[in-house]
């Protein structure tokens, strides 16, 4: 539970870092400035992403593929949440069925391994 816990945090400053300048018309801000300004918020996300991969991951039984998977499936509905809430976006149908698809990759990458 650590692990996706962590995970959490860290897509929620990962994904205010990438997209949370596009609230707002920065056109006129130099390149640099918005560079630098997301990785101060993306350190944090490291702060979470390293203990929820190397440590936490780990110690609760996941396969580096399991991480990628539970990290992706995070990413995408912190995104979903913050594309509605915070940046006005709507969900279309396609959406939705894309999104239906890549839990079903859920499910088989956390089926057991037959050797």
């Amino acid at each position: 539970m650590r692990t996706i816990l962590c995970l959490i945090a860290s897509n929620c400053f990962m994904t205010y870092a990438w997209y949370g300048h596009l609230k707002k018309d920065t056109s006129d801000m130099p390149l640099l400035k918005l560079v630098v300004m997301s990785w101060a918020v993306a350190f944090f996300e490291y702060l979470f992403m390293v203990p929820a991969n190397n440590i936490f991951g780990k110690k609760e039984g996941f396969t580096p593929f399991q991480l990628k998977t539970i990290q992706e499936i995070i990413s995408l509905s912190i995104f979903c949440l913050f594309a509605v809430f915070f940046l006005g976006e709507s969900i279309r149908w396609n959406y939705i069925v894309a999104f239906v698809f890549i839990i079903g990759a859920v499910y088989f990458m956390f089926l057991p391994a037959s050797r």
